[in-house]
């Protein structure tokens, strides 16, 4: 049995042995496969990382296995999750991750899912995304990881049992030589197997094996669910205190009412953001129209103030995601807009008078203008936060 480990500070002092199982060279176990063929199983998109930016590669539905491992790669270390969010104890994961694969002259291969599987098997208590798939990737492939494998969600996936989920996708499929995970980590039908349950069957088929402990900031455990609450709280800097880049919200611009224009702040309306909102309120972001830069080229990002909510002065109830690009021109109808949000600047308000609205508009850019320019957002890239060293590292 693998003992419940001991949580990590971001930056802890000492560290403890890892739990590692590195028995012999892998070989496919063709006599475990189910009658589930591999073929069942719909094939994950790949992202890589290329000359410029994330790129995706859609699988041949006929194929039986995911591309092989590149050219210098003996093999797969993976690691399997949801990466909502990509948070800092995702990213100690992923540190780890990259380490054994370096170690065994092997791919770095983080495997996660679309949608969550909650909202397969329990709809009703399935989490809002803090993160697209493609961001995911993004992210992750920003951490040093060579391949983000998005495994289609599907009822053949749920269906299958932790050893037919070992041997079918990380054995057969993957042809993996070593799994990192977290110790809360489960997987197979009715998150029938833990931690205990990978390391026999790791253990069995010779393929290394880590357990990574969980990371804790604040005296809490960073999770996704915290990063979630504090989220829909609107508390966004503290969130981002805890993500390994600023929260994102992004969504196509869609034509609104046109009022910002006559106010003489005209604003971006994102019309389908797929991932959870922050709290109503007007807050200090960046944005930047899908195209126009990139993670690493900030050129294309301006400071924001974004309104989230009901535009009661209007007498409206729905709810809506407002962007004022400041020192922004041009039409973005129709086009990605990716908001990274900083700061929230205050609740919404009903205004007696369109003066009034007006004057806290152009206190709310100025603030919004000054914290993004505080903070060197736009001249640094979204991903700033300092690595916290590995808990196994000497």
């Amino acid at each position: 049995m693998i003992a419940s480990a001991d949580v990590v500070d971001v930056c802890p002092e000492t560290s403890s042995t890892p739990t590692t199982f590195s028995i012999g060279t892998w070989r496919p176990n063709l006599q475990l496969m189910s009658s589930r063929e591999l073929s069942d199983l719909p094939l994950p998109t790949a992202y890589t990382r290329g000359p410029e930016g994330v790129v995706s590669s859609l699988h041949d539905p006929t194929a039986q296995t995911a591309p092989p491992p590149g050219p210098h790669s003996a093999g797969r270390v993976v690691t399997v999750g949801n990466f909502d969010g990509v948070h800092i104890g995702h990213a100690v994961i992923v540190h780890r991750l990259c380490e054994m694969a370096a170690a065994k002259n092997a791919e770095s291969v983080v495997l996660t899912f679309d949608p969550h599987p909650a909202t397969l098997v329990r709809p009703d208590k399935a989490p809002t995304p803090l993160s697209t798939a493609v961001r995911r990737a993004e992210l992750l492939l920003g951490l040093g990881v060579d391949r983000v494998l998005v495994q289609p969600m599907v009822p053949a996936v749920v269906a299958l049992t932790a050893t037919e989920f070992f041997d079918q996708v990380l054995c057969d499929r993957l042809a993996t030589v070593g799994l990192v995970e977290g110790v809360d980590f489960h997987f197979g039908r009715g998150r029938e197997g833990n931690v205990d349950t990978l390391a026999t069957l790791c253990q069995q088929h010779g393929i290394a094996f880590d357990v990574v402990h969980p990371v804790q900031q604040d005296e809490s455990t960073i999770s996704s669910s915290r990063v979630r609450s504090l989220i829909a709280a609107g508390e966004v800097a503290s969130a981002n205190r805890l993500l390994t880049a600023a929260y994102r919200v992004s969504g196509t611009v869609v034509e609104g009412a046109k009022r910002g224009r006559t106010l003489g702040f005209p604003t971006a309306n994102l019309g389908d953001p797929q991932t959870l909102l922050p709290a109503a309120g007007v807050y200090a972001a960046t944005a930047m129209a899908e195209g126009d830069g990139t993670e690493d080229d900030r050129s294309g990002w301006y400071p924001a103030a974004v309104h989230i909510g009901a535009n009661v002065s209007f007498g409206e109830t729905h709810l809506s995601v407002e962007a004022h690009l400041i020192g922004f021109e041009g039409d973005l109808y129709g086009r990605t807009l990716h908001v990274d949000f900083l700061q929230r600047l205050r609740e919404t308000h009903r205004f007696d008078s369109p003066g009034a609205l007006i004057s806290q508009l152009k206190a709310d850019v100025q603030q919004a203008a000054d914290l993004v320019s505080a903070s060197g957002r736009l001249l640094l890239p979204s991903r700033t936060f300092p690595l916290p060293p590995h808990p196994h590292a000497s």
